[in-house]
């Protein structure tokens, strides 16, 4: 057993060098080279033990990384600094711009795509004879619909797109993992035979307005105070403080209120990077508060990107279930496209969404760690092998083939589009 201490000391020693190897030879973005040089190395480690099965190499760094609960690290730690980072950057004012366009995809979109890849896996699974049932396919569906404001933000950093696109997107990564939580929240309670009153309509209403709703409000209160408590004084210490007590409070108090942490740190995060900068912080103080959330911003992803590299040596993968998970990712891809284009057909007279970003749009439905906690908190059953194979599959191709290849897809895509019909 080794201390918290230590294995943090592992990880930010491992993200260090393998981000100066990336850096030095592969020169892929930070994120990507570090995820993919994690999974080489597990890779390379279940070959050496493969090799050379008596030096336990494999068995002894199992152990270690079997100490870190992904889902706990990402969930109740990481995430919720990393979404304050991501919202305090973005431009409120060009997000209340592109509201509608925001909100039909993060909520019309994950509804979308979490019934086209239920259903599509639940038939490519017994057409493979390995049946899963048709809730638990749904559970895979909620998890792995909405796009992780993490990763997106992430790969958007390497990636060139007109501003109201780039707004859209990072505003439904911001928001559509509360539906797709409240949904996987729903969907487990009811495959898992544990219902109730909570999956009918009325108890999904409630929880959605309880969930999201509270958790919005939350976030703005909070926020405000802190706002209204920085703007009272002008001291730059001071200042950076209220920042981080402000994410690490808000999303421990929304747990407490079972309201949902996530979004009440977006909230927060957009209120006070719209309002304080502007008349609540000093020149001085911006530049620490930007220079420590871009740190935090960093670090993190680092270590968390490469955690999901590393899940390699933890999670156990049944040989037969690879043909599944590889289906899967095909499955996801359309269910993406749909979940885009839907909307288009359907709100077409609105004039916020373009045909031409279908494609890009499509492309750009990263997922990452969030799909991959969830994943790893779903109960025991027959169905949770199949459903962290496909969802490991899923991340991997979306963040290691969609994220280089994002540029591209821009330059071929978005050629020549004005700013005004950016999205």
């Amino acid at each position: 057993m080794i201390s918290i201490f230590d294995l943090a000391a592992l990880l930010l020693t491992l993200s260090a060098l393998f981000g100066w190897l990336n850096h030095r030879f592969l020169r892929l973005p930070h994120t990507i080279g570090l995820l993919v040089m994690g999974l080489l190395a597990s890779l390379a480690l279940v070959g050496l033990d493969l090799a050379f099965p008596r030096q336990h190499l494999y068995e002894d760094l199992t152990q270690v990384l079997r100490q870190v609960d992904f889902t706990d690290v990402v969930m109740n730690g990481m995430l919720a600094f990393l979404l304050f980072a991501g919202a305090m950057s973005l431009d409120l004012r060009a997000l209340r711009d592109r509201a509608w366009a925001v909100a039909t995809l993060a909520l019309v979109g994950t509804l979308i795509s979490t019934a086209i890849v239920g259903g599509a896996f639940w038939f490519a699974a017994a057409a493979l004879g390995q049946p899963v049932p048709l809730a638990w396919a749904l559970v895979f569906g909620a998890l792995i619909s909405p796009t992780d404001p993490v990763a997106v933000l992430a790969t958007l950093k390497n990636v060139k797109v007109p501003e109201a696109l780039e707004v859209e997107m990072q505003g439904e990564a911001l928001f559509n993992d509360g539906i797709g939580i409240v949904l996987f929240t729903v969907l487990v309670a009811f495959a898992a035979g544990s219902g109730g009153e909570a999956t009918s309509a009325g108890g999904v209403a409630r929880l959605l307005l309880q969930e999201a709703g509270g958790g919005l409000v939350l976030g703005v209160v909070t926020g405000y105070l802190a706002y209204r408590a920085m703007r009272a004084i002008d001291d730059f210490p001071v200042e950076v403080l209220i920042t981080l007590a402000l994410v690490a409070g808000t999303y421990a108090l929304a747990q407490k209120l079972h309201f949902s942490g996530p979004l009440a740190v977006v909230a927060a995060g957009l209120l006070v990077g719209d309002r304080a900068p502007r008349d609540a912080m000093s020149e001085e103080t911006q530049g620490y508060v930007s220079s420590l959330w871009t740190l935090i911003d960093e670090v993190l992803n680092s270590v968390l990107f490469l955690l999901i590299g590393l899940e390699v040596l933890v999670l156990r993968f049944e040989a037969g279930g690879l043909v599944l998970a590889a289906c899967a990712v095909p499955i996801v891809l359309a269910a993406r496209l749909a979940a885009v284009s839907t909307p288009l057909l359907a709100f077409r007279w609105g004039g916020n969404l373009s045909a031409r970003n279908v494609p890009f749009l499509t492309w750009a439905g990263v997922r990452g760690g969030i799909s991959v906690a969830l994943a790893l908190s779903v109960p025991e059953s027959d169905a949770k092998p199949a459903i962290l194979a496909a969802t490991y599959a899923v991340v991997l191709f979306t963040i290691v083939v969609q994220g280089s290849t994002l540029g591209m897809v821009a330059r071929r895509t978005l050629k020549d589009l004005p700013e005004r019909d950016a999205a």
